[in-house]
């Protein structure tokens, strides 16, 4: 009996322990969940201006994980690991750029923070526009996924690009085979999460289809759902076919192959043009009341981006790249000929005063210069100096070409969203268009907040909710709980873009705080190191 006693001794006590652990972990866990905020993040007393065109009103917006939780009154005693003081500020869904050159740039780790995306509050890019890309899309994809972007990057296969990888720069419809092999290409692509497909005809080689060749890859892409051809169309001009007859061939691709069409970073170009812009909506409208689904995207500036060969040169002397025409320019003939077409396509640009020199690799001291003032200081004709940089390359250009009425009339209608057309390149590096640095807060601040041409809500609408509406980007572009927490904070009375053509390089202000998948991307207008970004591929 005296042993039973002693050894239920020390297993009362170890009982005793056990069950002291037991009761004090509980303390210590129910402690826990009593101190563990209620979100990561509170922003509170801001303006909401949700994304769907609807009235602004005051809103705490709170966020958990990479969602959005609740939109509404907070109580006072919910707590978060953050807080955000939007009093006086807007809080609205992050900014969704439809036609961004963010490649390769974004594919690099000097440039994979996208620091002036992220100040414009962008904080989803579609990349490959234009028809360009890569007409494998594989490699991109994981560079752009293994550096973690500041952004959400979507790709889109290019036209331009598959047909390169299968034609060259060949100026001939593609045989059968070629047609099978570039349609093979675009399935890869959209097999691969690929959201749809950009076009560049006015570009080399897209220049050299047919309209056709695009319906053909357009109907691949077609057989997956909500998907869609944004283009540069043909002519935003009067080159060849015209504003008017590109519009049309996109209307075309779109009724022949049952999908949305988009005519991209939408213009009238050059004096031939300007005021034509009611003629487009009109023939838009008319197509959309057919029950197509046409839209367009446009940034905020009334001066355009492309390079002198295709602003300049005539289609049948671009064959085969800078390169190729350099040889031809050897040819007395040939260059004759060349000269001759050049002369009516500056004159469609507005002419020399209305082209700016924005990257010369050969003599950087050129760049910012209009070509006017190039050729006074060389004591040549401007056609002789464009002719000189192509002998050497070639030069991207700022080009001068827009009228503001258009430029307004395109913005006020409700199918027009907002982009920047924008590239992605080192700090102070080239004169790069201001675009790249403050499309979408130029938007605001100029034809908004200072000039009402559409409202600010319409101006957030533009630039978020329709076009997440539009590419159907799930539960991004809007503020609403259920919502990926894709959110900046600007200030109405600081937003502004601060570039301009003369000095380009310059960050928009007035955005204070940006969300990227809930995490911060930007704290008091400063970037963050962490990278939250995604690359969005369409559910498969």
């Amino acid at each position: 009996m005296k042993s039973l006693i002693w050894l239920a001794r020390p297993l009362a006590k170890a009982l005793a322990v056990a069950s002291a652990a037991v009761a004090s972990a509980t303390i210590a866990a129910s402690a826990l969940a009593q101190t563990a905020p209620d979100y990561d993040v509170i922003i509170r007393g801001g303006t909401v201006i949700d994304g769907t065109g609807s009235a602004r009103r005051p809103a705490d917006v709170a966020i958990k994980g990479d969602r959005i939780a609740f939109v509404g009154a907070l109580p006072a005693t919910a707590t978060a690991g953050r807080t955000v003081d939007a009093t006086g500020r807007i809080v609205s869904p992050g900014f969704i750029d439809p036609h961004s050159h963010a490649a390769p740039g974004i594919e690099t780790a000097e440039l994979a923070d996208a620091k002036p995306i992220l100040l414009q509050g962008i904080t989803t890019v579609m990349i490959n526009p234009d028809g360009g890309g890569p007409g494998d899309l594989a490699p991109q994809i994981s560079r752009v996924r293994a550096l973690v972007p500041g952004v959400n990057v979507l790709p889109l296969i290019g036209h331009n690009g598959v047909r390169s990888a299968v034609m060259g720069l060949a100026n001939r419809k593609p045989t059968a085979a070629e047609q099978a092999r570039m349609e093979a290409l675009v399935k890869q692509a959209m097999d691969l999460g690929a959201y749809g497909m950009s076009s560049g005809p006015f570009y080399v080689p897209g220049k050299y289809s047919n309209t056709q060749e695009m319906i053909g890859l357009a109907k691949v892409v077609g057989q997956y759902p909500h998907s869609f051809h944004i283009s540069h169309i043909r002519d935003e001009s009067s080159y060849d076919v015209g504003v008017i007859g590109a519009i049309e061939e996109l209307i075309e691709i779109s009724r022949a192959a049952k999908i949305t069409g988009v005519v991209t970073h939408m213009k009238l170009l050059g004096p031939s043009v300007w005021g034509k812009s009611a003629e487009a909506i009109a023939l838009i409208n008319k197509a959309r009341a057919e029950g197509l689904s046409i839209w367009a995207d446009q940034y905020a500036y009334a001066a355009s981006g492309s390079g002198l060969q295709p602003a300049l040169v005539p289609a049948w002397a671009q064959e085969g790249g800078a390169d190729a025409l350099a040889k031809r320019l050897k040819n007395p003939e040939q260059r004759a000929q060349i000269r001759k077409e050049m002369v009516t396509n500056l004159e469609r640009r507005a002419g020399a005063n209305a082209i700016m020199i924005r990257r010369f690799r050969p003599d950087p001291s050129l760049e910012g210069k209009r070509l006017d003032e190039i050729a006074k200081l060389r004591m040549m004709d401007p056609l002789d100096v464009a002719i000189e940089m192509l002998e050497k390359g070639g030069a991207a250009i700022i080009s001068f070409n827009m009228s503001e009425r258009d430029l307004e009339a395109l913005m006020q209608q409700p199918w027009t969203m907002t982009s920047t057309d924008g590239g992605l390149v080192k700090f102070g590096e080239g004169n790069e268009h201001p675009r790249a640095y403050g499309a979408f807060p130029r938007k605001l601040r100029r034809y908004s907040l200072d000039k009402p041409v559409i409202t600010l809500e319409q101006a957030v609408r533009s630039s978020a909710g329709l076009t997440a509406e539009v590419f159907v980007i799930p539960d991004r572009g809007v503020i609403k709980p259920g919502a990926y927490a894709d959110i900046i904070v600007f200030d109405p009375a600081k937003i502004t873009d601060t570039a301009t053509y003369q000095k380009p390089h310059s960050y928009s202000v007035g955005i204070d705080d940006v969300f990227v998948n809930g995490k911060p991307a930007v704290v008091g207008g400063q970037i963050v190191a962490q990278r939250a970004g995604r690359v969005l591929l369409r559910d498969r």
